[in-house]
């Protein structure tokens, strides 16, 4: 396995796309951070050399299918909705273009099984010990990403912000959260659940390395500071929710 070749494979892969448009920038910088995020997870758990390295290759390739549906959505206005999980896969099984990526065949099935479920809203049942392990990896490496972006990038328009601090929380998604439960996007009814979607992906969150990320850095305050929210009652409910989360990432470590 050469990560570095597949490095460069990549960014030749990145480059058909038009990097000069925000989305796409962001996306092509995400999968190098999320690559690094995945390699430094699997040092905590000490896997092997091989396996580290496989944990950064499958960091690498796993939005390779999001390129596309940013272009056919956003510049080709086609309003598809096509899964980009599955569509990775698609991408990196046609004319065996994974090879450009890796030579060996061993560690297809981990790599694409972990393409698959990085993006699902649960890992899909059947899978082996390694694959499990492999898509719990990539999940939690896009997070920790996912949770930088809501700390740094998201929520910066002041519309954006007057919106969320003018919001309510349903009662369904904020019990859901209150129980520790992941909520499905499929769900939300506000601005201000999306908000708590986003941040509740901390239940889904695997390994020990990410809560001591997460905590480190400080995400959870940093993405709920950046509100103001106007209702007294919405505004205890927020407060309740970052002592919950707080609780939470102290029992993980």
């Amino acid at each position: 396995m050469n990560l570095k070749e597949a490095e460069k494979e990549f960014e030749i892969f990145a480059k058909k796309y038009d990097l000069d448009y925000l989305k796409m920038k962001r996306k092509y910088e995400h999968s190098i951070r999320v690559m690094k995020n995945a390699g430094k997870i699997a040092e905590s758990l000490n896997l092997n050399k091989d396996e580290i390295e496989l944990s950064k290759l499958i960091g690498l390739l796993h939005d390779i299918g999001h390129f596309e549906t940013i272009k056919r959505n956003d510049i080709l206005k086609e309003n598809t909705k096509i899964d980009h999980g599955d569509l990775g896969v698609e991408i990196l099984q046609k004319n065996s273009y994974i090879r450009k990526f890796i030579q060996e065949e061993k560690y297809d099935s981990i790599i694409l099984k972990a393409i698959k479920n990085h993006n699902k809203f649960k890992i899909e049942e059947g899978l082996s010990e390694k694959q499990l392990l492999f898509a719990k990896i990539i999940r939690d490496a896009e997070k920790l990403d996912i949770f930088l972006e809501g700390a740094e990038i998201f929520w910066t328009k002041r519309e954006q912000i007057d919106e969320i601090n003018n919001s309510t929380v349903s009662n369904e998604i904020f019990n859901d959260f209150k129980n520790n439960c992941l909520i499905d996007r499929k769900n939300i009814k506000t601005k201000l659940d999306g908000i708590i979607s986003f941040i509740g992906q901390m239940y889904d969150i695997n390994f020990k390395y990410d809560f001591e990320v997460i905590k480190k850095e400080d995400y959870i305050n940093k993405i709920l500071n950046k509100f103001n929210i106007q209702d007294k009652k919405t505004s205890s409910q927020i407060s309740e929710v970052r002592t919950i989360l707080t609780e939470y990432i102290e029992k993980q470590l």
